[in-house]
């Protein structure tokens, strides 16, 4: 903005390279609102234009200098000062001097490093944008940009199921199994309860996902005196209502698309993880809860892309050329009756 009202001033907007075909993702805000931003993966170039428009036509702009940034950065709530940047690249876009017209100015940061998932949390938030700066003498403008990044990984070839014994001597006996021990985001929860002694009045039986995410700063992060954990159920399934007897089994099938979810996140710039447990609860009629936790691992997996059945074919008998129907049919060549 310009002092005092007088003077030129000008609009930024950004431009992003083939953003009319790019996909857009959800995020939550700090207030718990959600925004859609443009998709970006790792070792994506991120690329466009910036175009300033000055607001007063016949005046020019004097500035020390355009600049646009993309910055990959971590900010803990509690410590707002601080912004804790992992990635950081400058590009000049003008060196100093004056604007007398609106111009453009194309920009490419070539196969960016996003080591990270775009999260908002309770305490923290990880965001990527970009910035552009005009520089001036008494107060610069500037605008900003967020874009959304997901992190992909591919199936674990070593994927074990999770099985466990759990109990109260001589009360209470169970045995549970889960099918996987690491899911990706669309993925469905298979396992059973199998009761091997009950001696208690069990009323019901849930399970919940609970998703606990730590935040603090310095090495161990974890364990000093700014660590902060914040523990958010984020699904409910009730998998029995009324007493089980001995040797029955309950089966458990809970789908994750339906909830919001993340991957999970571990040492993230030795300043914040997300871990997600399924917690097994069990209630009895004094009102007493069991519960056993169990750590899973959450993580994102590239979509297929269905092939149409015409590329499929064309793959699978590379000559072969569907007739047009104007083309004629082989017949027997002149001369030939076609009699045997």
């Amino acid at each position: 903005m310009s002092f005092f009202g007088f003077g030129q001033s000008a609009d930024i907007d950004i431009v992003l390279e083939g953003q009319d075909k790019r996909k857009t993702a959800e995020i939550k805000t700090e207030d718990g609102k959600k925004e859609r931003y443009y998709l970006y993966f790792d070792g994506e170039t991120v690329a466009g234009k910036v175009n300033i428009t000055l607001r007063k036509s016949g005046s020019k702009l004097e500035h020390q200098g355009i600049k646009i940034e993309f910055i990959g950065q971590i900010e803990l709530y509690y410590d707002r000062g601080n912004h804790h940047e992992f990635t950081s690249l400058v590009k000049e876009l003008a060196r100093p001097g004056e604007l007398t017209q609106s111009s453009s100015y194309g920009f490419e940061f070539l196969q960016v490093e996003k080591p990270y998932e775009s999260y908002t949390g309770a305490n923290v938030r990880l965001r990527y944008f970009l910035r552009v700066t005009v520089v001036k003498r008494l107060s610069d403008i500037v605008k900003e940009q967020d874009i959304v990044v997901h992190t992909l990984s591919s199936y674990p070839e070593m994927n074990n199921s999770i099985k466990m014994e759990v109990g109260i001597e001589d009360c209470l006996h169970i045995e549970f199994e889960y099918n996987k021990s690491k899911y990706h985001l669309q993925d469905v929860i298979v396992g059973k309860i199998y009761f091997l002694l009950v001696r208690i009045k069990i009323r019901y039986m849930e399970l919940a996902i609970v998703r606990r995410e730590t935040t603090g700063s310095g090495r161990c992060y974890f364990t000093g005196p700014n660590t902060f954990n914040e523990n958010e159920t984020i699904a409910k399934y009730e998998i029995m209502d009324g007493a089980p007897v001995r040797g029955e089994s309950i089966p458990i099938r809970l789908f994750l698309s339906g909830y919001e979810l993340t991957p999970t996140m571990r040492d993230i710039n030795k300043k914040f993880s997300v871990r997600y447990y399924l917690n097994l609860v069990l209630v009895d009629e004094e009102e007493r809860r069991y519960f056993k936790q169990q750590e899973i691992t959450i993580f994102r997996k590239a979509e297929k892309v269905r092939k149409s059945i015409q590329a499929q074919l064309q793959e699978k008998l590379p000559s072969f050329q569907p007739q047009s129907p104007t083309e004629s049919k082989p017949g027997p060549e002149e001369g030939d009756t076609g009699e045997q």
